[in-house]
């Protein structure tokens, strides 16, 4: 077993040296912002052309213009990464839900079952709408579309909810297949 990037991911799969200057300094801005480089960047630093894209769907989903708050897209990050057993983003996004909701109850309940959590009708809704898309996306019917525009969703928060459903499906099978591990900094942050 390789251990490469500093015990990033079980596979030996080196960063590139030296890093691109557009996306060492996006790890720059990560060291100033939060503190640390998120591992999966780091992960998926050995190939430009795989971090390039995964950089971008992410900033798009989880940073971008949408219906959806911050909190309530890493709110369905966790909700699909706990349904996946991710640990990788069971911690990461446990952690941010922690930072933007400053409850820290909140993220704990998060990560172990969404549904013991202290939430609104609303946010309810939306991580069952999430729970289902996770475990079994071809038996979404109209119904399940129309019971979110009644909660008050649009048809493009609806699209938001499944594109962030889909890229954390993505991203939970990849860091558990690769043996991705969370920066140990997330673990005591925000409590």
């Amino acid at each position: 077993m390789g251990q490469q990037n500093n015990g990033v991911t079980e596979l030996d799969l080196p960063m590139v040296d030296p890093l691109p200057d557009d996306i060492q300094k996006y790890f720059d801005i990560c060291q100033e912002k939060l503190g640390l480089v998120p591992n999966v960047l780091q992960a998926y630093a050995f190939d430009m052309e795989k971090l390039r894209p995964f950089m971008a769907m992410y900033n798009e989903l989880m940073l971008g213009e949408s219906g959806l708050t911050k909190l309530e897209r890493e709110m369905i990050a966790v909700v699909v990464s706990s349904v996946n057993r991710c640990w990788y983003c069971q911690v990461a996004h446990g952690a941010a839900v922690r930072e933007l909701s400053g409850d820290p109850q909140l993220g704990e309940a998060m990560v172990m079952n969404w549904r013991v959590a202290d939430l609104d009708d609303r946010q309810r809704g939306m991580l069952g709408f999430a729970e289902k898309i996770t475990k079994s996306s071809s038996e979404i019917e109209e119904h399940d579309r129309q019971a979110m525009r009644i909660l008050g969703f649009t048809d493009k928060d609806i699209w938001d909810i499944a594109a962030t459903v889909g890229f954390f499906s993505m991203s939970n099978r990849m860091a558990s297949t690769v043996g991705m591990k969370p920066n140990e900094e997330y673990h005591a942050l925000h409590r």
